[in-house]
């Protein structure tokens, strides 16, 4: 297992590759960050429901969560560069449509295309990242993610600076963006291209040896990971989607007030994914993503109870603590099975992560039959839940 894990990483961590699919996955997860940024702006002008902003949400996540171990399963047999720029063309496609969709349904369409574009991305950039990452595995996820959770960060800023002032019409700005972002993307795909062509068949024989046997360790830590990190985006959906209209509401904000709280959160969150992979590296990455959980618990359960001045503060440490082990889990799953790095990062970025959508549409019902406050309480109990990582296995048992 050990030839197997090295047969895909190069002497050295190649950080001019790790720095440019950061930054694509950058301009990827501003596409996504559209759909919430936006949200403030088609509750009003289309009078959706709560559970409507849900379905929104859902359309968004379940895309990319349903397709990405795909693309990662058949990526891991027949590795596809240039999927990388065609999924930001897909994204492209779906800013055109948000900017003149005429209601609901359209809004649904047009954000399909942005999740098909993230689904594409993922596996494929998570792959890249890997094959430049040299020794420093914990260190590249990060800078990977880094740049995807910057991006998704930003959201609140987008409703502030161009949904408020602009409307629907200010998705089509991020259009230049997708352009660039293709541009960057092919320069990633042509080294990649290269990167395969000269190991090519190393990997694949080495990686159809260690997909042979996967035993029931394995099996049993990887459901475990997907349903932790379940339970963290069901938190990050809670928050994301819904607590802007819970400080509108109970603290009688603005809609752009609202937006900085949100932010704090995000930014904070942006700031642990980075710092979560080098303290991986040195500490163990079952006890980043154990102290990630249970160190952000008592924080959750108190922040429905406390005034508005204690919001922010309460965020910061939130999104900095649970969010130091975003990065970490993938690397954890990609050892777990090391030679399925595509699907395996599909189904914790994607799949898992995505199925916090549902979060997103049961949360909505729930705000629309009790209240937003009901919600945050239901919310707040999520990372309780993290306990459970005590139980997945060392990393010294995953070699």
């Amino acid at each position: 297992m050990e030839a197997a894990k090295q047969q895909v990483l190069p002497a050295a961590t190649m950080y001019r590759i790790l720095f440019a699919i950061s930054c694509g996955h950058f301009l990827n997860d501003s596409m996504q960050a559209v759909v919430p940024a936006i949200f403030p702006i088609l509750e009003r002008e289309m009078n959706l429901s709560y559970m409507q902003v849900g379905w929104i949400a859902f359309a968004l996540n379940m895309t990319s969560s349903i397709m990405q171990p795909v693309f990662g399963f058949y990526t891991d047999k027949k590795p596809a560069p240039y999927l990388l720029p065609l999924g930001m063309f897909a994204s492209m496609l779906g800013m055109v449509g948000l900017a003149f969709a005429p209601n609901f349904y359209i809004v649904l369409l047009s954000v399909l295309f942005v999740g098909l574009g993230s689904a594409v991305f993922h596996p494929e950039g998570a792959r890249v990242a890997y094959m430049a990452a040299g020794a420093k595995r914990g260190l590249a996820q990060a800078i990977y993610q880094v740049g995807g959770n910057t991006g998704n960060a930003l959201a609140p800023i987008f409703t502030v600076l161009v949904f408020v002032p602009f409307g629907q019409r200010g998705a089509l700005s991020f259009t230049a963006l997708a352009a660039i972002g293709i541009v960057l993307l092919l320069y990633v795909s042509t080294w990649y291209r290269r990167e395969l062509l000269a190991g090519a068949h190393r990997v694949k024989k080495k990686a159809s040896q260690t997909a042979e046997k996967v035993s029931k360790e394995v099996k049993f830590a990887m459901i475990l990971l997907i349903f932790l990190v379940l339970a963290r985006s069901w938190y990050s959906a809670g928050i994301g989607n819904f607590y802007q209209f819970y400080l509108i509401e109970h603290y009688k904000l603005t809609i752009e007030q609202a937006q900085y709280y949100v932010f704090a959160f995000m930014i904070a969150g942006v700031v642990g994914t980075f710092f979560g992979g080098p303290l991986a590296d040195r500490f163990g990455k079952k006890n980043v993503i154990w102290l990630s959980m249970i160190g952000s618990a008592p924080l959750a359960l108190l922040l429905p109870h406390v005034s508005l001045g204690w919001v922010i503060p309460l965020f910061i440490a939130i999104g900095f603590i649970m969010s130091s082990s975003f990065s970490v889990t993938v690397v954890y799953a990609q050892e777990l099975l090391p030679g399925k790095v595509g699907m395996v990062s599909g189904l914790i970025v994607g799949l898992a992560f995505g199925m916090g959508a549902l979060g997103a549409v049961a949360l909505g019902k729930l705000a629309d039959v009790y209240s937003l406050q009901f919600i945050m309480l239901c919310c707040s109990f999520l990372p309780l839940l993290g306990i459970l990582s005590w139980l997945l296995p060392r990393d010294q048992r995953m070699g």
